[in-house]
């Protein structure tokens, strides 16, 4: 790479000519960016929605289909959904069904209890909607040569380029966050070369006008409803009118002309330049979304006004400055963590071919550490604070009736978006599902007290923008095998814990994040009753999507204290319980969440050695069915683990075991964090390899199935995005755990991984860690401690003080109270229990300062 720089200095003080240097320029960058690792590179245009290249700022995302003479840009607005504020009563008077449940299932009346917990449906949820579609016809004769286009994640860029009759075209499109605005940049080498016209198109009804010569707006409504696309039983699926101004979202999106040398005229049909070299389009968007409390049509915000603004703002920047805006700001997140491993020669190889070689047995570590990196990009560009969360398809979608409504799938889906955010030291984008936490328990406050006539609040199967909360189904419409579940808001409110561990930031447990998850064991308490025997039991229970088979060949899935849902209870329990400690407050509840802690129906070691799924040792419909729920407690959960509880560990491996290694995307991802959480390295790598089988290439042997699309998305099929997250927050498991009571240090790294590096990894108690290693052994590790305390370090190599840091053999309870371990009938070991060649070191720490350690 030097050789290039000290050529390009040499020659750019030799030519001034502007277009040859250009043109030189441009065939050099080619040569350096297909040997870049961060660079996500093809030699043809995408084919499909699946191949295209997904940038975004948190707000506003694009699609590039890189097509020469009529490209394609997808285009999203993070807050444009169908509908408007959910109906927090949907089906009155359906809680006078709970006691008869409650008494067909401990009946063992599995069938009359499941069509009784039919009743006890609400609406569905609201589906995610595409703004439109940006198309770029350009004028020119002749074939396209040396076609490349890329996605550069270290600086959040995609660029295409060709060459026709000797003119080289270059398109480069960023999407700014400081100025809110996509930034589509068209050069040509010759002058007066470039011709195009910028035309814009929406699949909801749109009006267009030309505002001024170089402008065009679009502006339109999305649907008042529309149906889940498994829906199939109304004739109008999407609906856009709504007498009442409520529903029916404004939208308001815009593309002007910021510079260009050539000539220019707008009308509706697009804005057309003329005979110029270069030309900068800005775009930009707004909704009248206001809030999920609010009607976003009469009590929306002005939408025309807020794309003004930001074009206004954008305008008064050169197109360098916004270029330098938007990598500065992400870049602020991207670099804080990396992650190399030693490769014995770079594959230089566009990533179709790339992954058809890996998924083939070729070796590609440089692949993998991308694929942690892309993990990272798309939460940076599909998650900032003050917008919603990331959906089922972070940012991305082209339909208005897309794969599950591309809602939040709470069940597994949204909460694995955010598996990573801590960990790989994004901590802010974690923001966005916490905040919406909080809208979710005010309609799901108004759910429990309707549906159940309970206290506390808590979240079903699927939510939206809008805060849904209710149990799907459509009033009867919908299996109970999902749309019954209702511990959601036990699993979110891990997520408000885990921020605080993380960042010990009191303020936001005590103002925020405590009363939330106060208030969501304060339902559980009210959901949990005594069963037979006087154990504390939830029901009716499922076991997200699975199905069991009596003893008497009854296929259910209702049932009573699934371990998924009794496990979901243990966490939150004592997460409010470790929480009302730190704060000193509580003293009352927390003991009768003790006590209700001690009563919950045991985890459960079946026939086979596996952990149960189920209230009874039953056989599973599918035995290899894709959701794996019940390991809960392993992953995300830390009831069970190999330090602690190893009887259950060998269970929860078991377990596994039966279900196989096979699955869709996400499913797969989990696997991998169970497999890291078991300390099985080896295992959890040869998933992450399937995980990245390449698929979705019609005519091939890689056209169906799970695993990864060409433009790395994940595939469910069809695409999810929580593939792609919980792909690397697995790999990020394999390389560091904190959840057991101390910092476990390469706690799952595969043999394929003897040598490597990783710095800014961050873990709970607020330590951030760099850490090299070598066949095999740390070399170096660097801990950065936020908060103070004890560091307590768990590792397969010995280490020694670098003669500035106090290094000490551990004994004892870890002191630091980040660290205080639950209480757990199921413990038989301490983390600190020694083992071969394993070694527990003490690091006492202070606030804001560095401690490292090296390899002895």
């Amino acid at each position: 790479m030097s050789f290039f720089i000290l050529f390009f200095r040499r020659l750019h003080s030799l030519i001034n000519r502007r277009f040859i240097w250009t043109g030189l320029l441009w065939l050099l960058i080619r040569a350096v960016f297909a040997q870049n690792p961060s660079a996500i590179w093809y030699r043809q245009p995408a084919r499909n929605w699946n191949e295209a290249l997904p940038v975004g700022n948190g707000r506003l995302g694009a699609m590039v289909f890189g097509r020469a003479g009529d490209e394609l840009i997808q285009l999203n607005e993070s807050s444009l959904w169908s509908g408007g504020p959910v109906n927090r009563n949907p089906n009155p008077g359906v809680a006078k069904y709970l006691p008869e449940i409650r008494e067909a299932l401990f009946r063992e009346e599995y069938e009359a209890a499941a069509k009784l917990t039919q009743h006890m449906q609400g609406l569905y949820t609201e589906a995610y909607q595409p703004l439109g579609d940006l198309l770029l016809k350009q004028d020119f004769s002749g074939q396209p040569t040396d076609y490349y286009r890329d996605l550069n994640i270290k600086n959040a860029t995609a660029t295409t380029r060709f060459r026709v009759n000797g003119v080289n075209y270059t398109r480069e499109i960023f999407v700014s966050a400081p100025d809110q605005v996509v930034v589509v940049r068209l050069t040509a080498d010759k002058k007066g070369a470039l011709t195009v016209t910028a035309a814009a198109r929406s699949p909801h009804p749109v009006t267009k006008s030309a505002q001024g010569r170089d402008e065009l707006v679009i502006r339109g409504k999305a649907p008042a409803h529309a149906d889940p696309n498994y829906v199939n039983y109304n004739p109008k699926p999407v609906i856009y009118g709504d007498s009442a101004g409520c529903k029916g979202m404004r939208f308001d999106w815009r593309v002007k002309v910021r510079s260009t040398d050539g000539t220019v005229s707008t009308d509706t049909a697009g804005i057309r330049i003329q005979n110029a070299t270069e030309a900068v389009l800005l775009l930009t968007a707004a909704t009248s979304f206001n809030g999920f409390d609010k009607c976003p049509d009469r009590e929306g915000r002005d939408e025309k006004q807020l794309a003004e603004g930001y074009l206004k703002k954008a305008l008064t920047k050169t197109v360098d400055a916004l270029r330098k805006a938007h990598v500065a700001d992400y870049q602020r997140y991207f670099n804080r963590t990396s992650f190399t491993l030693e490769t014995a020669s770079a594959v230089n190889m566009p990533m179709d071919e790339r992954l058809k070689r890996y998924a083939e047995g070729g070796a590609d570590p440089e692949l993998e550490t991308l694929y942690f990196q892309f993990g990272r990009y798309l939460l940076i560009s599909s998650s900032r604070p003050g917008g919603p969360p990331a959906n089922l398809q972070g940012l991305w979608n082209p339909m208005v009736r897309p794969p599950w409504s591309s809602n939040y799938t709470t069940n597994i889906n949204a909460e694995m978006n955010y598996w990573p955010a801590e960990m790989v030291n994004l901590s802010e984008l974690h923001t966005p599902l916490l905040t919406w936490i909080g809208y979710m328990a005010k309609t799901g406050r108004e759910t429990t007290k309707t549906f159940y006539n309970a206290r506390g609040w808590t979240v079903h199967h699927n939510s939206d923008i809008w805060g849904a909360s209710n149990p799907v189904g459509d009033k009867g419409k919908g299996s109970p095998s999902w749309a019954n579940w209702a511990v959601g808001g036990a699993w979110l409110s891990q997520h408000l814990y885990d921020h605080y561990l993380f960042t010990g930031d009191k303020k936001y447990l005590q103002t925020y994040a405590y009363p939330l998850m106060k208030d969501a064991a304060l339902f559980c308490l009210d959901w949990l009753v005594e069963d037979p025997q006087g154990r504390l039991v939830t029901a009716p229970s499922t076991s997200p999507e699975n199905v069991f088979i009596t003893d008497k060949g009854v296929k259910q899935s209702v049932s009573v204290a699934t371990t998924m849902d009794m496990g979901l209870i243990w966490d939150v329990f004592s997460n409010v319980i470790q929480a009302s400690s730190q704060l000193g407050i509580d003293a009352d509840f927390r003991k009768t969440l003790s006590d209700k802690k001690s009563k919950l129906f045991p985890l459960q070691i079946g026939k086979s050695g596996n952990l149960q799924e189920w209230y009874k040792d039953w056989q599973d419909e599918d035995p290899q069915h894709r959701h794996v729920s019940h390991l809960y407690a392993l992953h995300p959960g830390r009831e069970i683990s190999p330090l602690t509880t190893p009887q259950f560990a060998d269970a929860a491996r078991k377990t596994l075991e039966i279900r196989g290694d096979g699955g869709t995307g996400w499913s797969k991802s989990w696997k991998i964090n169970f497999w890291a959480r078991l300390h099985d390295g080896n295992h959890a790598y040869k998933l992450l390899r399937e995980l990245l089988k390449l698929t979705g290439v019609e005519g091939t042997d890689y056209a169906n199935g799970g695993g990864t699309y060409p433009n790395l998305f994940c595939a469910h099929p069809p695409f999810q995005i929580d593939g792609n997250f919980g792909g690397t927050s697995g790999i990020g498991e394999m390389l560091v755990q904190s959840h057991d009571g101390l910092l476990n240090l390469l706690p799952a790294r595969p043999d394929a991984w003897a040598t490597g590096e990783v710095t800014g990894m961050k873990t709970r108690g607020g330590y951030e860690l760099d850490m090299s290693w070598k066949n095999g052994k740390l070399t170096r590790v660097a801990v950065r401690s936020a908060l103070g305390g004890n560091c307590r370090l768990r590792v397969t190599s010995a280490l020694k003080g670098d003669g500035k840091t106090r290094l000490q053999t551990a004994k004892g309870t870890n002191p630091n109270a980040f660290f205080q371990q639950p209480e757990n009938r199921y413990q038989t070991t301490k983390p600190e229990t020694p083992a071969n060649g394993v070694y527990i070191y003490d690091v006492p720490t202070e606030p804001g300062k560095a401690y490292v350690l090296l390899g002895v």
